[in-house]
């Protein structure tokens, strides 16, 4: 991928009851500003406010937790509001920085600009989130699907699970002839954006109903939040739906092999995730590393259906009281040491030709 090194960051946060919440334990005793507080983290003090995606929320949290439990004096605090109310935030100045799944919208752009005196609004790729397609089919734990497949179960054209497209895909697996109940997102959702971003890519003859953080398609059934779609999918027998692959983990639910542009069935994992983010282009201009991901890639072992969570702020105009807190806190975000402490939560490490763009980016802000 070709990024230029600028770009402005996004920030992170998350209450600090969160942070101390989350998993993991740290023995390390804090430090004060100014000083090294351990894995890589140069310690500032004063306070960051934000909000926005749930998606990265759990990965928030444990950043937040490192940073805090080594640095005495830094008040970080992040609320999963979702993609859209953190945009708003931001534009309003509610917010230091705001986290989102989809990038501001053109007719948003110049708010967010008009709110960063002497730069402008950037996105920076922070977070990698699978989005892992799951089930709950009685006999039939390992399934495969093509993007075709999955275009004409979530539109409501295939309804039992011994549909014969379903059989093509799955020859050996014993499928019932149970009812589909196919669960999606209630709210605007930055997941529902990005999945329907998928199959209008990969399967534009099936899927007819573009794409959109609200759900268009006939049918199915409406859950809140990804934890939501996770529970129903988890106790209904003949469920499917999308979530962000760390509540499918969390929920220890079946995660399906999808068909990519290769001709391969890929199983998700952080590598096979990290390689379609790796294919992706950039299309931000200046500072902007606004990315546009390949679904259709023919990236070897590549798993298809990503998002990426940008951090939303300011290039230049950033309160400079709070600047230094800004930089430093994402600058331990964008290492490596910070992208591989969340691949336990179901995120996948940014891609060092990607990372090391964004780090640089970190430094530039201003």
């Amino acid at each position: 991928m070709n990024l230029k090194r600028h770009g402005m960051v996004v920030g992170v946060a998350v209450a600090a009851s969160l942070a101390l919440a989350a998993c993991g334990s740290d023995n390390n005793p804090p430090v004060a500003a100014g000083a090294t507080g351990g894995a890589g983290i140069d310690c500032v003090g004063g306070s960051l406010t934000a909000q926005g995606s749930t998606a990265q929320l759990n990965a928030m949290n444990q950043w937040i937790k490192d940073y805090q439990s080594r640095c005495s004096g830094a008040q970080i605090n992040y609320q999963g509001t979702g993609s859209g109310a953190g945009q708003q935030a931001f534009i309003g100045g509610t917010a230091d920085f705001a986290g989102s799944d989809s990038p501001v919208k053109d007719a948003d752009l110049p708010r967010a600009n008009a709110r960063c005196a002497g730069g402008q609004a950037i996105h920076l790729p922070m977070v990698v989130g699978p989005i892992a397609v799951v089930t709950n089919v009685d006999g039939a734990k390992d399934l495969r699907f093509k993007p075709a497949t999955l275009a004409k179960i979530f539109s409501g054209k295939i309804t039992k699970w011994d549909d014969p497209a379903i059989k093509a895909d799955n020859p050996d697996a014993a499928l019932p002839s149970t009812p589909i109940l196919a669960v999606h997102r209630a709210e605007a959702s930055g997941t529902t954006d990005n999945f329907t971003k998928y199959l209008a890519a990969a399967a534009p003859n099936d899927w007819t109903y573009g794409h959109d953080t609200a759900w268009k398609a006939p049918g199915g059934q409406a859950e809140k939040g990804s934890d939501g779609v996770s529970a129903a999918v988890s106790k209904t027998t003949g469920s499917i739906g999308y979530v962000e692959w760390s509540f499918a983990q969390v929920d220890n639910l079946n995660v399906a092999k999808i068909h990519n542009g290769a001709g391969e069935y890929a199983a998700l994992s952080g590598d096979s995730a990290g390689k379609t983010i790796a294919s992706a282009k950039r299309t931000g201009t200046g500072d902007d590393l606004k990315l546009s991901i390949d679904y259709t890639t023919k990236a070897p072992g590549a798993y298809p259906i990503v998002l990426v969570t940008y951090e939303i702020v300011c290039s230049k105009g950033n309160d400079a009281g709070k600047l230094p807190l800004l930089k430093s806190f994402l600058t331990y975000a964008s290492s490596a040491a910070g992208q591989q402490a969340v691949t336990r939560f179901g995120y996948a490490p940014l891609p060092d030709t990607v990372r090391t763009t964004v780090a640089s980016t970190v430094s530039s802000l201003g």
